[in-house]
């Protein structure tokens, strides 16, 4: 999946999470997020792995990993519980996290419910689930349409994403900012291809949706007091519908002890299309950090 990487699936949670390991030095999980898998780090986990020990991994419902029935299967707090299983598994106890898009939103519920485990934050192209929905911005429900489509009752999207998977999802790629097919790595792409073309990533996707309306919005409400103890790293694009509707980094200003923010060339798929700007980023941020 991520060349130079080790491949492997482990059974945590009750889930089985595949993953993609390699490199040495302090821990870092990289999470990815909609509508996409670990494939995404591949460029910039290469280059990570010079100086971190770098574990990329497919959350619930996306990629290799399992896709449980229920909605309630799907909240980021259940997803967060899987990786840092799988850390557990991994022998780590420790680490630094850095997610982008659902991955972030993931990163995010982690480091409020597992702070011991993590030892510093990275969301990217993200504002809180909590703030995203209320109150919701016309400008954003027009962009973000797919959270509302999505997390309508199954069977409904489900059969209508299935008519043309590419149709749909190469939609989102470039429909939020800044982007064109040819700026996506041809390998990566055919990963997410053979991904989302697969009925049950397609359930699994949309019940990651509607357990954000149904069952994260609430857990974030009544969180709203709590803020993030470690460093935290807002990475956003730069031409995006996120940095169009939000001061993203103002966004988590209340969330948060310590945060840095940084815009990125390009439009919420900057990891895919600005690979090297990001890692570069991510990596002046890991520099200061410590376990």
């Amino acid at each position: 999946m991520i060349p130079g990487f080790r491949d492997a699936v482990a059974q945590v949670n009750g889930q089985r999470i595949a993953y993609s390991a390699g490199g040495e030095g302090p821990p870092l999980l990289l999470l990815h997020g909609f509508p996409q898998t670990r494939a995404l780090w591949s460029d910039i986990a290469s280059r990570l792995a010079g100086r971190y020990h770098v574990v990329a991994a497919d959350l619930r419902g996306y990629g290799g990993s399992s896709k449980p029935p229920a909605v309630t299967d799907y909240s980021f707090r259940e997803m967060a519980r899987d990786q840092v299983a799988l850390m557990a598994h991994l022998g780590v106890d420790r680490f630094h996290v850095a997610g982008h898009d659902r991955g972030g939103r993931t990163a995010h519920r982690m480091a409020l419910d597992h702070p011991a485990a993590v030892a510093s934050l990275q969301v990217m192209d993200i504002v809180p689930t909590h703030r995203l929905l209320d109150p919701l911005d016309r400008r954003v429900a027009q962009s973000y349409y797919h959270w509302f489509f999505l997390a309508q009752p199954e069977p409904f999207p489900e059969r209508m994403i299935a008519a043309d998977p590419d149709a749909f999802f190469e939609s989102c790629l470039l429909g939020w900012g800044a982007a064109r097919l040819e700026d996506f790595d041809p390998a990566q792409l055919a990963a997410y291809r053979a991904a989302w073309r697969d009925p049950d990533t397609i359930r699994g996707m949309c019940n990651d949706y509607r357990a954000a309306l149904e069952v994260d919005f609430d857990l974030d409400a009544a969180d709203l007091g709590r803020r993030i103890a470690c460093p935290t790293l807002v990475l956003y694009g730069a031409d995006g519908a996120m940095a169009k509707a939000f001061d993203v980094p103002a966004t988590w200003a209340d969330r948060c002890t310590d945060t840095e923010a940084e815009g990125i060339p390009g439009g919420h798929f900057f990891p895919d299309t600005a690979p090297d700007e990001t890692a570069a980023a991510m990596l002046a941020f890991l520099s200061r950090q410590t376990l």
